[in-house]
Formats: C-alpha cells, sequence, structure tokens
C-alpha cells in the first residue's frame, strides 16, 4: 500500500497532465467528426491487423482437419465419377428400358503411416485394412498420380509395395493417340525416376511425353498419370529402356486412394479357365 501512495505522490504531476490529456482527445474526437473518423479508421487498422493474424494462426492448426475433409471430398468425387461414366455406358448400349450401374471402380481413402523409399524393396503402410474392405491386389493412388498396390493387409492396415520396389510391374502406356504400351518398373537408383521397357520401337517418343497406366490389367483403371520422360536409351538394345520420371515425390506422401475393382474377380475367373 506504501509503495502505491508513493507511485502516486512521486508521478503525480505526469498523471495528472494525463489525465487532461485524456479529456481532451475525448472532447475532440467526439465533436470532430475528421478526429473521430481518423480515430477509428486507425483503431479499425490496427484491431483488423490483430484479428488477421489470430484467423491466420487459426487456419494454419486447422489445415490437417481441412486436409482430410478435401480428400474425403475428392474421394466422394471420384466414386460419383465412376457411376456418371457407367450411366454414359448404358445410355449409349441397347439397354433402354432402365439405366442400370456397370461401375467399374470404386476409391477408399486412407493415409500413409510409413513410407520407405530408400531400400531396394520398398513397402508403405496404410491405416486402412480388411475391415475396411481393403484386400491384397488393389490400386494405392493419390491426386499426382500412382504409388503402389497393396500387397498384405490386416484388420486396421494395410502393407503396399511400391512402385520403387523391384519387384513392382506395371502396365503403362504412352499418353495419346498411339497409346503405345510397355512395363513399368524400376531399376533401384533414383527414388524420382522408374523405367518404361518394352515399348514398340516404332513408336514416336521424345523428351517430356506423358506416361499413364495402362488398364490392361484388373488393378489400375487406365489414364492414371505415371509421369513424363527424361531420358531415351539411345541405341538399338534388347530391352529398349526408357527412364520416366515420376510426378509424385515418392519421399513426401501422406493422403492416398485404393481402388477396388469391382470386376477383377470374374475376369481373372475367366482367365484363369483351363481349355476344356
Amino acid at each position: 500500500m506504501q509503495q502505491i501512495i508513493y507511485f502516486f505522490q512521486k508521478f503525480k504531476y505526469f498523471l495528472f497532465f494525463l489525465f487532461l490529456e485524456i479529456i481532451a482527445l475525448t472532447f475532440t474526437f467526439n465533436n470532430l467528426n475528421f478526429h473521430k473518423s481518423k480515430f477509428v479508421n486507425s483503431a479499425n487498422l490496427v484491431t483488423g491487423g490483430i484479428y488477421s493474424s489470430i484467423s491466420n494462426t487459426s487456419e494454419y492448426f486447422s489445415l490437417k482437419e481441412k486436409n482430410a475433409l478435401l480428400v474425403e471430398e475428392n474421394n466422394y468425387l471420384k466414386n460419383l465419377l465412376e457411376k456418371q461414366k457407367s450411366v454414359i455406358i448404358n445410355i449409349d448400349s441397347t439397354v433402354n428400358d432402365t439405366i442400370k450401374y456397370n461401375q467399374k471402380f470404386t476409391y477408399a481413402t486412407a493415409k500413409i503411416h510409413k513410407n520407405e523409399y530408400s531400400k531396394a524393396f520398398n513397402f508403405l503402410l496404410i491405416n486402412k485394412g480388411s475391415n475396411h474392405g481393403i484386400k491384397r491386389e488393389m490400386a494405392v493412388i493419390n491426386s499426382k498420380g500412382i504409388i503402389g498396390i497393396t500387397e498384405n493387409t490386416s484388420s486396421e492396415y494395410a502393407r503396399v509395395q511400391s512402385i520403387l520396389n523391384k519387384n513392382s510391374k506395371i502396365n503403362a502406356r504412352l499418353k495419346g493417340k498411339t497409346f503405345y504400351f510397355g512395363s513399368l518398373e524400376w531399376n533401384g537408383l533414383d527414388y524420382n525416376t522408374v523405367q518404361l521397357y518394352d515399348i514398340p520401337r516404332q513408336a514416336s517418343v521424345k523428351i517430356g511425353d506423358t506416361i499413364e497406366t495402362g488398364g490392361k490389367s484388373t488393378i489400375f483403371p487406365e489414364g492414371i498419370p505415371i509421369g513424363t520422360i527424361s531420358k531415351i536409351n539411345e541405341g538399338n538394345t534388347a530391352d529398349n529402356k526408357i527412364d520416366i520420371t515420376l510426378f509424385n515425390d515418392m519421399s513426401n506422401l501422406k493422403h492416398v486412394y485404393v481402388i477396388k475393382s469391382l470386376d477383377k474377380i470374374q475376369v481373372n475367373n475367366l482367365e484363369t479357365l483351363q481349355d476344356e
């Protein structure tokens, strides 16, 4: 208490001056519109900056939730697009009495918990398993392109064989009118680059051409982006190797889509039939 009394005694003239200054400013801002508007604008500028900073900070910490919602929305749109494709196919066919869905694929979202990319045989771990309908040999992609194929599942998780795995072989093609096909593999060297083999020599290829999935299997739909041609093997070698720079940064992956082929069982059953 003595300290407070001492403080007021020591600064009584300054405090009295400050009191009179506040009264003067109050009368000024209340009676003169120009000064009042300037004060209000300045106050709004300061408070607006503070609220903007608070809003930006809040948005930053909510990015995780927003990203998850965005992935779910994209997944919904992918499934809707597949249904729309099937409706168009049926409208163009001879089935006129009713529109029946002929959907080929469904999509499910997942998140990567573990990602290997520096070994010769790399795998990923995703947070969806058999309880979520995930099975072996289902395609795994994201918005930029292919990532791998599910290799094994538990109830809550699945292991994915990465395209950066020397055992990986995926049907791929040149994007364009010719649609030449080849086999996409990885030589185990650069995680940004995979190799495309067996493209016919009559195919006109050049640096920068886009490579996509060929759709010749029951795992990947056709037209999923893979990457662009970065190097063409010169000479008349047997393997006819082409280097492909991936669209995906395989060292930086988070959210993925797992694709289920609805026709896979019946196609595989027909393919395994033996000649009678």
